[in-house]
């Protein structure tokens, strides 16, 4: 037999074995291979979390804005972006020539009016010493009323006069408590324990009252800011918890819900949420986070990774029939689930599926169970 003759009897051949299937009913039988020792399992939906995923943004728990209380020049600044700083740690320091004038003003009107004070007392011992004396020269009819009423008048005076003078140091105390307290906004220290990551202000320029001069980063603690879709208002409240993924750390943690803020910003239709971490050193502000916040429940269907069979890039499962014929079917596959695989589509509830040794099955196979 010649080549042309072998090719068209191999199409012969392939041609009639490809048609077997096909042929009518009560033709020809077809034979199919029976398989033994598998398990079967129906196609059910099962009931999981819903879960709204979105994305957020590593920020610390808390942030300090530096600002001056006094107005002056900066003299010094002695730290430097990125540099940590402890708590009481000198930060910057303003030129407080015109306060270490008004501290030395304030401590002379004090010594001042200490004097004063000192004389006044004197005066009204004096004044009491010399009311006694002619009091008892009155009670003996030895001084008129007229003279007794002009020491007993200066009397009255020395003790206003040093009364007026025991408020006058008061004032003049609390002038240079004042003066004082001014001098140490002079020295801005640091009130936490973290790290400078913003500087606004430069030696020899003015500071402002309530003008940021540095930001200080609290590295102690981290929490997640994200923005959620209106539509979910109400249902994400404090105490849910949270899948977290920081990808760039390659890092999962498990947040939970601190805060949900009430209003909804009208520009982005969303509303924020805070998610406190776990101590982590390896933390940043700034970092992506993805998060997932359960809101519900959703029913799926969830098949054993070990169901599923590969063929080159195609996934499929091995259903079988009424009539207990093995079929292999396609799937879409989605997420998944402690060892189990969300089936999108290819598969429908009540469908059965062969569950194990999914390897040693010949699709169109006949699946033979035990009576």
């Amino acid at each position: 037999m010649n080549k042309t003759g072998l090719i068209a009897a191999a199409l012969l051949v392939l041609t009639l074995t490809g048609c077997q299937d096909k042929i009518e009913p009560g033709t020809a039988a077809v034979v199919r291979p029976v398989f033994s020792g598998a398990g079967t399992m129906v196609v059910g939906l099962d009931k999981t979390p819903l879960f709204h995923e979105t994305m957020a943004t590593v920020a610390p728990e808390v942030e300090s804005t530096i600002s001056s209380r006094i107005m002056g020049l900066v003299a010094t600044i002695a730290v430097r972006e990125g540099d940590r700083v402890k708590t009481g740690q000198l930060l910057i320091v303003i030129d407080s020539a015109d306060i270490n004038n008004k501290v030395a003003a304030a401590e002379a009107a004090y010594r001042e009016a200490l004097q004063a004070l000192d004389a006044a007392e004197q005066n009204k011992i004096l004044a009491e010493t010399t009311y006694s004396r002619f009091k008892n020269l009155y009670d003996e009819k030895a001084l008129s009323l007229q003279e007794f009423d002009k020491i007993e008048t200066q009397k009255k005076v020395a003790s206003i006069e040093y009364g007026r003078l025991q408020e006058m140091v008061k004032r003049t105390e609390a002038g240079l408590a004042e003066a004082r307290v001014y001098l140490g906004f002079t020295k801005i220290v640091s009130p936490v324990d973290g790290v400078v990551t913003a500087k606004f202000i430069d030696p020899g320029t003015m500071a402002m009252p309530g003008i940021r001069l540095l930001t200080i980063e609290d590295t102690s603690g981290y929490r997640l800011e994200a923005e959620i879709d209106e539509s979910l208002a109400g249902q994400i409240t404090p105490g849910l918890n949270v899948e977290v993924e920081i990808n760039a750390l390659k890092m999962k943690l498990q947040g939970k819900i601190s805060e949900a803020v009430p209003a909804v910003d009208p520009r982005s239709r969303s509303f924020t949420v805070f998610i406190d971490l776990p101590a982590e050193k390896k933390l940043r502000s700034g970092l992506f986070a993805r998060i997932r916040i359960p809101v519900g429940q959703q029913e799926l269907i969830l098949l054993p990774v070990e169901t599923l069979v590969s063929k080159g890039q195609l996934t499929g499962v091995y259903t079988v029939d009424s009539k207990k014929i093995i079929t292999y079917r396609l799937v879409r596959t989605g997420r998944q689930f402690d060892g189990k695989v969300e089936i999108l589509s290819g598969l429908k509830p009540g469908d059965t599926i062969i569950s194990d040794n999914v390897s040693e099955i010949v699709d169109g196979s006949i699946l033979q169970t035990e009576n």
